[in-house]
């Protein structure tokens, strides 16, 4: 019998949960967060919204139609963040082996924390208890000996729930699943399954082999591999993000290269803003369009050395861009995204050395000093003001 202890916590409709948490009048209420305009999309939609059929990823038009009394909601990220950084604390409290996958899901590896807080089942019911009791929101809970099924069976009871997969009997709870319940089956794997006549895991489980493997290549290994319970993936607890970015997609398409360059400036300063509030550079910076007919068109600049400085981002950004302008049209969306992130970067918070000695350094050295003194300088303001409080003349409307 295993002695591993993976707990797999996911919030309950997270983003919505938190607007109704901080205004108790839209309690009950069919509420929807996302982005408001005609072409944005559903983040989260509470659980009384996703019984008219809305969900997230949705076309916001479409969740308008479908819940018309709906309450639509822009998203706060930064109190979403600020709610997920202490209930990942929580987690932190019974092991150290915790690896977030977003804002509102993480795998716990528990299995060195039986003797001091008992078992796996009890540790999950502890969290659930102290997440509601610190934060005001619900957690659901799965627990079982690996990653896969701790996360197949948080999501099997929710909202505010716990299911529990008893060591021993992993298959007897896998096989009697629908296909869609296993990791990696998408909607167009899902129709190739079907169409062999499969309905649930352990039709999938018992195909050979061999055969999966000529009909899907690797991920007919890997899905065979799953399907029979097979999943030694541990709990990482370094992940780091992998990149950062912002991108927007626009009410009415942008026509003219001078609102294109806007829209990238904006999203340039977005993305530069996330970089450094994490505390990365960035090696690789890309550009990304998308058009009326959703073409999407992606440029990619590798640098020699790492960067978080504003300007040469932006510099960057806008040098892929009139690169490929001959070939772009109207955009219904523009994005940038800074990837391969490493190191810290200069900003130390509480911090300005605007009359540093450094001044005194060779001709370079003197030009990357005071862009570091500027970018402190415009995360302090950040910090202090709020995102957006400092912009280019270029962004403010008349």
């Amino acid at each position: 019998m295993s002695t591993k202890g993976i707990i797999h916590l996911d919030m309950d409709a997270f983003y919505a949960s938190v607007e109704v948490l901080d205004n108790s009048a839209l309690k009950g209420r069919p509420i929807i967060v996302g982005g408001l305009g005609s072409r944005g999309v559903v983040s989260t939609a509470s659980y009384e919204a996703r019984a008219c059929g809305v969900h997230s990823a949705l076309p916001m038009i479409t969740a308008r139609r479908l819940c018309p009394a709906g309450v639509f909601i822009s998203p706060r990220f930064e109190r979403y963040q600020e709610l997920s950084g202490r209930i990942m604390a929580i987690f932190l409290r019974y092991t150290p082996l915790v690896e977030p996958l977003a804002l509102d899901e993480a795998f716990l590896d528990v299995s060195a924390s039986f003797r001091l807080f008992g078992p796996a089942a009890e540790i999950a019911r502890r969290l659930k208890e102290e997440v509601r009791t610190e934060t005001g929101l619900t957690v659901s809970a799965g627990v079982a000996t690996q990653k896969q099924l701790a996360k197949i069976a948080s999501g099997l009871n929710k909202p505010d729930g716990l299911t529990i997969v008893p060591p021993g009997k992993e298959l007897d709870f896998l096989w009697p699943l629908p296909l869609s319940n296993l990791w990696g089956v998408g909607k167009v794997m899902l129709k190739r399954l079907r169409n062999l006549g499969l309905t649930i895991i352990g039709d999938l489980a018992a195909l050979d082999l061999r055969f999966l493997e000529k009909k899907f290549g690797r991920s007919g290994e890997q899905l065979w591999l799953l399907a029979n319970g097979r999943d030694d993936r541990g709990v990482s607890s370094d992940r780091k993000s992998k990149s950062v970015g912002a991108e927007e997609t626009f009410a009415v398409d942008l026509v003219s290269p001078v609102e294109i360059k806007a829209a990238l400036l904006a999203q340039s300063l977005t993305a530069v803003e996330r970089l450094r509030r994490k505390g990365f550079k960035a090696q690789n910076i890309t550009v990304k369009f998308r058009d009326g007919c959703f073409k999407t068109i992606i440029r990619t600049k590798v640098l020699a050395v790492p960067t978080d400085i504003r300007d040469e981002i932006y510099f960057i950004v806008l040098n892929l861009y009139e690169k490929i302008a001959p070939e772009l049209g109207a955009m219904r969306l523009v994005g940038v995204i800074l990837s391969r992130l490493s190191g810290k970067s200069e900003i130390r918070p509480g911090q300005l050395f605007l009359f540093d000695q450094l001044a005194m350094a060779s001709e370079r050295k003197t030009k990357d000093f005071r862009a570091t003194q500027l970018n402190q300088a415009l995360d302090q303001v950040v910090r202090r003001f709020g995102a957006g409080t400092i912009k280019p003349a270029t962004l403010i409307k008349s």
